[in-house]
């Protein structure tokens, strides 16, 4: 049985696993990837992506393997966090609206406080990163401008 992520009434930190990846991307890859890169998945509290990404399988199937919610975000709110990617990419720009994803998106729901611990890893159709933050939950669904968007994939189909 796996571990919970910690109880935001602890004071431990939350950590973010930020996605991107392109269409049709293998969910064994993206899975691959994300334990890649997760330092503690028993921290792992949220998988945040590009809202064009929310249907993508390979998505749910990284969310539902860490038993934690997908949250996504427009374009709009990843680019403003442009200030804060460690690897903003025009080439990433041109394609999905904003300078980065997986960093993004991480840092995004993150919040303010969050900074990234892991910056952006690729595999051949993907990317991924890691942010904490020490926010309690019900601070995660206050956005800039654009609330996230949740999906509770763990209800889902496997």
């Amino acid at each position: 049985m796996r571990a919970k992520a910690p109880s935001p009434d602890t004071g431990r930190r939350l950590l973010v696993l930020g996605l991107g990846c392109e269409r049709g991307t293998p969910p064994a890859e993206l899975l691959d990837l994300a334990l890649s890169v997760i330092p503690a998945p028993e921290g792992i509290a949220f998988v945040a992506t590009l809202d064009a990404r929310a249907e993508e399988p390979a998505m749910h199937a990284v969310a539902r393997h860490f038993s934690v919610p997908l949250v996504t975000f427009p374009a709009a709110r990843l680019e403003a966090e442009t200030p804060r990617l460690a690897n903003p990419s025009d080439r990433v720009f041109a394609i999905t609206g904003c300078h980065g994803v997986a960093e993004a998106a991480a840092l995004a729901q993150a919040g303010s406080g969050g900074r990234l611990i892991v910056e952006k890893t690729k595999s051949a159709h993907a990317t991924a990163a890691i942010a904490e933050s020490f926010q309690p939950l019900a601070a995660f669904s206050c956005g800039i401008d654009s609330a996230p968007s949740f999906s509770d994939s763990s209800r889902e189909p496997a």
